[in-house]
């Protein structure tokens, strides 16, 4: 009971301390924040991206919303550990293959059975170079073909990784934007080349909304 009073506290917290560094303008471009359940899938250039998403949807969505994130950077520290697992309640990954003892498609697939929601990132790592998204790795389309009634709702997060660059730990306060796009599903027959391209083509129309 106190951890988990511990965690909602720090939970508070991170939001208030996002907030204030980033201002987030949340749009809510083609879909509005309601009680459905949903993958949210974004593009990837900062630590800091799920903290942000998570941060700006509601909080009747953000009680029920999980973060898959990587169980080497989140399992590494008692501290982490305590966010990861008690803050965000996130669904870890283990990113070895050889070394990994439980199926990422199968963790994921369990945590949206349980009644969560869930935020993903396809490009599979951090994008710190000059292309704007990385190719998409097949994770997306697995979920999607494992659960294909849920909708799959692109989000653009802008400016954070200059807020967080890569290697700072001192965040430099600028205002980011969270664009929520139309939802998607996976289409009776479609083959996962041509899906993760339609989801890829989805995400990016929404990186021009609200620059």
């Amino acid at each position: 009971m106190l951890r988990r009073a511990a965690a909602v506290v720090a939970g508070e917290a991170i939001a208030l301390f996002a907030r204030f560094v980033t201002a987030p303008r949340a749009i809510w471009s083609g879909v509005a924040p309601e009680s459905v359940q949903r993958v949210y899938f974004a593009n990837h250039s900062s630590n800091g991206d799920f903290v942000l998403l998570w941060t700006v949807l509601p909080p009747h969505l953000r009680a029920r919303t999980r973060p898959v994130a990587a169980a080497d950077y989140w399992l590494v520290s008692p501290l982490r550990r305590f966010v990861g697992r008690d803050v965000f309640d996130a669904v870890l990954i283990d990113r070895r293959p050889e070394a990994r003892s439980e199926d990422p498609v199968a963790q994921m697939v369990t945590a949206l059975d349980e009644g969560a929601s869930l935020i993903m990132f396809p490009e599979g790592r951090r994008n710190s170079g000059d292309v704007p998204l990385l190719p998409f790795k097949t994770g997306l389309f697995h979920v999607a073909t494992a659960r294909p009634g849920v909708d799959l709702v692109p989000v653009w997060i802008g400016n954070l990784n200059k807020v967080l660059p890569r290697g700072e730990v001192i965040p430099v306060p600028l205002v980011c934007t969270v664009v929520f796009g139309a939802p998607i599903r996976l289409m009776p027959g479609e083959e996962r080349d041509h899906f993760l391209a339609r989801a890829r083509g989805a995400l990016m129309a929404l990186s021009e909304v609200g620059t």
